[in-house]
């Protein structure tokens, strides 16, 4: 499995930990190349095991550095420029009877990450990420599912740079947080559960619903207590693009806290 991207944006920091307050917006600015392979082999049955190299590259980074943000890029490297290179520890299980839009099934994802100085790391550090995923179909013998997701980010060790760090909408999908923006809370651990229920609009299923809520904590440093629960929560429609393989197109509009609110658009269920 391989993932490869190259960004170039402006994206607002807001500090560190869930305790953030919007009105502390740093405006950022900062190009990103990623390089992510994996190989996994069938253990037995839906078990899978296997290792992979990762590489995250953050450059250019301008940012204003304001009286609430500035000591958070202190506290966590070189916030002009980084490197986070190392391999990674692999385990899936995965009983989904459709991997892009599930009915039914388990999906467990957990990965062991390194980054390391020989390897052209900036700084050598670890992390763990545990990402479970349970879907229901409810009622009984209907089409309408109920959806689970916790996904965990923690740092184990060391000190990654600033934007290296467990955040909002970084995980591999940027699915994460849906009512907030990317990047909105950021820390040395990340702790979230979301439900969703999908429905049927239309008996032809070209329609359908769905309705969302969910509920983040971060922590500001290693050590430190996780801070406030940040939910959101909203409402969503599903455009069948393809019947076959069940792929919706996605619109949902989410609410956070602290006026928090967006649209979001996707091709493929959050997760």
């Amino acid at each position: 499995m391989g993932d490869y991207r190259f960004f170039k944006y402006p994206q607002s920091t807001f500090g560190l930990g869930s305790n953030s307050n919007i009105n502390h917006e740093d405006p950022m600015d900062y190009s990103y190349i990623r390089f992510y392979e994996t190989v996994l082999r069938r253990i037995n049955g839906n078990f899978y095991a296997g290792a992979g190299y990762i590489f995250d590259e953050h450059y250019d980074i301008e940012y204003l550095g304001n009286a609430f943000t500035r000591p958070a890029f202190a506290l966590f490297g070189s916030p002009r420029h980084s490197i986070a290179s190392g391999y990674t520890i692999n385990a899936l299980f995965d009983s989904r009877d459709n991997a892009i839009n599930a009915s039914k099934g388990i999906y467990a994802n957990v990965v062991f990450r390194t980054s390391i100085k020989d390897l052209g790391s900036t700084s050598e550090w670890s992390s763990l990420i545990v990402d479970l995923r349970k879907y229901i179909t409810f009622p009984e013998n209907s089409d309408n599912v109920l959806a689970l997701w916790s996904y965990d980010w923690l740092i184990l060790d060391g000190k990654p740079s600033y934007l290296d760090l467990p955040s909002t909408s970084w995980d591999a999908n940027s699915a994460t947080g849906r009512g907030y923006i990317q990047g909105r809370f950021r820390g040395a651990q990340m702790v979230y559960f979301e439900a969703e229920y999908r429905y049927k609009i239309t008996a032809n299923g070209l329609l359908g619903g769905v309705i969302f809520g969910n509920a983040e904590s971060f922590s500001a440093q290693q050590g430190t207590k996780l801070q406030s629960i940040q939910p959101a929560f909203g409402p969503g429609v599903r455009i069948k693009l393809n019947k076959l393989s069940k792929t919706n197109i996605a619109i949902d509009y989410g609410f956070g806290n602290q006026g928090s609110r967006g649209l979001f658009i996707d091709v493929g269920e959050a997760f």
